[in-house]
């Protein structure tokens, strides 16, 4: 096993290369110059030459490129044209909302998806069958943005009982500690904080994991009916056990595999969709910074930000491989 890891940390090597030149090349391809953005129309001609010089701008494409490589590998990406600050800086200040919002829409997902999977994988062909299938299809079917949008008008424009956009309700909040607004407010024994911080990020996460929800109990459903026409099941239920016990003993507990998998996987589009739904609700992400930073032509910021979404995909993938091991035994590398 230690053998196969070793070679799956080096095979993530060349994909964060790949995966940098490739959008170092297609941010410095696209229309628009920075420091016009930046500057501003009515900018000199000697500060467009100064912001140039001083961005590095003015040196071939594959020099900025061969720096920012040999500058990322050790830590530094570099310098935001638009924040003037380190881009890893940038970044790390923004993390702790999208990771806030991801991880809330994977609780909502898991907790209703995989119950509603299993329940329908018991009763195959029934209401209760042809309800969950209902709920996957709409969950996959449904564009997050418009159902965020839908969201908004429905709780937060007729009902009026949550809020409809940012993070946090002003003078509520305390001193950041880790970043994470529920749990640095549960760490200081604000509960008012907790209950705001949960009623800001309701909405959000249950737009962004809509999806991941539909997926998940398609997925629970098919691995649920599957297992169960294996022999040991058979075995199980010949010995007189409790379908109750048979369910959720010998057949969830040997479902899960494909259900991680799609977890995990989910987990990693989850942080590059929240682009999307962050901008809908303007939450203070690490997505909706990568669309600022994308209008103002912030090249070590977007590259910066793709970087650590695909090192975020890759280390999601890592770690499903090693769970793999862990729940079934059986698996061997």
């Amino acid at each position: 096993m230690g053998t196969y890891l070793l070679r799956r940390l080096i095979g993530t090597i060349p994909v964060m290369v790949l995966i940098s030149l490739l959008v170092f090349l297609l941010i410095q391809a696209a229309p628009g110059d920075p420091t016009l953005m930046l500057l501003g129309e009515d900018s000199t001609q000697e500060d467009i030459d100064q912001a140039t010089k001083r961005w590095g701008l003015d040196q071939p494409i594959y020099v900025q490129y061969v720096k920012f490589f040999m500058s990322a590998v050790q830590g530094d990406f570099g310098r935001s044209f638009k924040y003037d600050e380190p881009v890893l800086d940038v970044i790390i200040n923004r993390i702790p909302a999208t990771l806030e919002l991801a991880s809330a829409s994977v609780i909502i997902a898991v907790i209703f998806a995989i119950p509603l999977g299993v329940w329908a994988a018991a009763k195959p062909n029934s209401w209760v069958d042809n309800t969950g299938t209902t709920f996957g299809l709409f969950g996959i079917s449904m564009p997050s943005f418009w159902f965020g949008i839908m969201l908004i008008l429905l709780f937060a424009g007729i009902l009026n009982i949550l809020p409809s956009a940012g993070r946090d309700t002003y003078g509520i909040s305390g001193e950041p500690i880790t970043g994470f607004y529920i749990l640095d407010s549960a760490l200081q024994g604000n509960w008012a904080g907790v209950r705001d911080g949960a009623e800001h990020v309701f909405l959000p996460a249950l737009a962004l994991g809509s999806n991941m929800l539909g997926i998940l109990m398609r997925v629970t459903r098919s691995s649920v009916l599957e297992v169960m026409h294996e022999e040991y099941v058979t075995t199980a239920r010949a010995k007189g056990l409790v379908e109750r016990r048979v369910l959720w003993r010998h057949v969830v507990s040997n479902a899960l595999i494909p259900v991680i998998t799609v977890v995990g996987l989910e987990l990693g589009t989850l942080l590059s969709g929240s682009i999307i739904v962050e901008t809908v609700f303007s939450w203070p992400g690490s997505g909706s910074l990568l669309v600022t930073a994308l209008n103002a032509r912030d090249h070590p910021l977007v590259t910066g930000l793709v970087l650590v979404y695909t090192a975020a995909f890759v280390a999601i993938n890592f770690l499903i491989d090693v769970l793999y091991a862990i729940i079934d035994p059986r698996i061997r590398y």
